[in-house]
């Protein structure tokens, strides 16, 4: 499935809930349920520096299509980065690089959160992008070595 596909379907499924405070709880509540790193990699390589919460990303390759774990120390913050991961997980590295994510607008959640935190999140897509951008531009992604 590509980028646009899974943002159109992730925007009905959450749009359902018609107020957008009760569609960020939702999306809290989701977060909890993604997968998180494993203990020994929430270090400083992993952190995504520019979030105002401390957030950690792993982000890997696994047949041919990029897998995201994440942890953040906030929860409307892991909603929201959990929900880019969403998006980006298990797709083409090429499709996650140029990709970018509507799903936040589409939402109504760029009008509800600090301008420090959509930098935050700038941040977090920025990684991803640099991760998805050095696999596509590998002849043999098997011999990258995913952060």
């Amino acid at each position: 499935m590509t980028v646009a596909e899974k943002q159109r379907q992730l925007v009905e499924r959450l749009s359902i809930i018609e107020d957008p405070h009760e569609r960020l709880a939702a999306l809290m509540s989701r977060a909890k349920k993604w997968p998180a790193p494993a203990a020994e990699q929430l270090t400083d390589d992993h952190r995504v520096h520019g979030c105002q919460s401390r957030v950690w990303l792993v982000c890997s390759i696994e047949e041919g299509v990029c897998r995201f774990r994440m942890e953040c120390d906030a929860p409307m913050v892991k909603g929201l980065v959990a929900l880019m991961c969403e998006l980006y997980d298990g797709c083409a590295p090429a499709d996650v690089a140029t990709a970018e994510p509507s799903v936040f607008e589409d939402l109504g959640f760029t009008r509800m959160i600090s301008p420090t935190r959509l930098n935050g999140l700038a941040a977090v897509r920025t990684r991803i992008r640099e991760f998805a951008g050095q696999l596509a531009g590998s002849q043999t992604p098997a011999s990258f070595a995913a952060t």
